[in-house]
């Protein structure tokens, strides 16, 4: 795929054009704290404190049972919390019902998972205009959304075929445009290259650096090193707490490349 041509940004040598980043927090996280009741209480995050910029690339690393997938529920509003606040675009997102939770997910998040998450009984073109239709966007009107956004992925002439007909690359393509097509301020991504060979996943990044590049906040959780340091910076997890962020500079690397 020519992602040069997606849409999103001119890239220049194989590099993106790095924009500066503004300052206002799209994610700010105050002591928050989260544990799971069972035979045994189970204290998952303890105290965490973070602030994302708009406009922000990051990843979280962490090893299994760091919290790093905690972290992600909470953020995307698919979990609660139990203490603190967490502050989404301004907004206080705490003790709201379910239709309110869904409602800011649906308007303000986008989702990447790794599994891509493709409904397989339709489309590639009605799984990336489902998100509209809970926005009551009419059937036309999403319809083209859809096409505009599998376009941009190099995928129009994929629109009409089904999931298990695609390959990985094409499959996370498609998931990625059905993150897009809500217009998000936030895209968070679950391990988005780790079903994908390390040639599709460089063009993965590629695109969601350039995704990134058009404003929107990007949250990447993985475990593969040469993926997270193409982001701005890497927030390590260490038994539910932040142990350390490491700043990057990924304008230095070639997307181009394969990741290592």
């Amino acid at each position: 795929m020519d992602v040069t041509n997606a849409g999103f940004l001119r890239i220049t040598n194989g590099n993106s054009v790095v924009t500066p980043i503004n300052n206002k927090a799209m994610i700010r996280l105050e002591k928050i704290n989260k544990t799971y009741f069972g035979a045994q209480p189970l204290h998952v995050l303890k105290g965490i404190d973070l602030e994302i910029a708009e406009g922000e690339m990051v990843s979280i690393m962490g090893a299994s049972g760091s919290g790093k997938s905690t972290l992600l529920n909470i953020l995307g509003i698919l979990d609660n919390y139990d203490s603190g606040n967490y502050y989404l675009n301004g907004k206080l997102v705490k003790d709201l019902t379910e239709n309110e939770a869904a409602d800011m997910r649906n308007r303000t998040i986008g989702f990447i998972f790794q599994s891509f998450n493709l409904i397989p009984f339709k489309t590639a073109m009605e799984n990336v205009a489902l998100p509209l239709y809970y926005q009551n966007v009419s059937r036309k009107k999403r319809n083209e959304l859809a096409m505009e956004y599998l376009e941009r992925f190099g995928l129009k002439e994929w629109a009409d075929h089904y999931p298990n007909e695609l390959s990985g690359g094409q499959k996370q393509r498609v998931s990625m445009a059905r993150a897009l097509v809500t217009q998000p301020k936030v895209i968070l991504a679950d391990e988005p290259t780790g079903a994908l060979d390390s040639k599709t996943s460089a063009e993965v990044m590629q695109i969601l650096r350039e995704v990134n590049q058009s404003g929107i906040t990007m949250v990447i959780v993985t475990h593969e090193k040469g993926i997270a340091l193409r982001t701005n910076k890497i927030i390590h997890l260490k038994d539910g707490v932040i142990e350390n962020i490491e700043i990057n500079h990924p304008e230095q690397i070639d997307f181009s490349k394969e990741i290592k």
